[in-house]
């Protein structure tokens, strides 16, 4: 194993650590798909992205159409055909996101994107951000639904 190959080994490390940091979080919410998923999926994508950025960039859009189409399996899974899990698929694909970016050699920003993300999804669990949950608001304003068309 050469030096290169150790960089690219960082990079995928890195990937699918910030994905299993974000799948851990959805696990312990009780989300479908948790840490194992999310690092398979931010590893893979960061992979796939090391060995091909230079050779075939186009690449990175196949790797997001298809974890989009494990988003959307997450999505659809509910009884009676709801629509469950959107934030878990959103995630998923902001994941695959991270592993992309890491796997293209920018682990800080994969790094500072998953902090970001991590604290989207906590922002109505943190005592201090609470009230930049949208879902305490809603009774002051009237639903779109509820609005007379123009």
């Amino acid at each position: 194993m050469n030096l290169d190959d150790l960089h690219l080994a960082a990079r995928v490390l890195v990937g699918a650590a910030v994905a299993y940091v974000l799948g851990f979080e959805r696990e312990i919410r009780g989300a479908k798909a948790g840490d194992r998923t999310f690092s398979l999926i931010g590893g893979g994508a960061a992979a796939a992205t090391a060995v091909t950025i230079n050779v075939a960039p186009q690449a990175i859009g196949g790797i997001l159409t298809g974890v989009g189409f494990v988003g959307a399996g997450l999505i659809l899974q509910g009884d009676g055909g709801s629509v469950v899990g959107v934030t878990t698929a959103a995630t998923i694909f902001t994941v695959a996101g991270i592993g992309v970016v890491a796997g293209a050699g920018h682990v800080l920003l994969a790094v500072i994107v998953g902090l970001l993300a991590l604290l989207v999804l906590e922002t109505r669990h943190l005592p201090v951000l609470r009230v930049l949950d949208a879902r305490r608001y809603t009774n002051l304003f009237p639903d779109d639904a509820d609005m007379p068309d123009r």
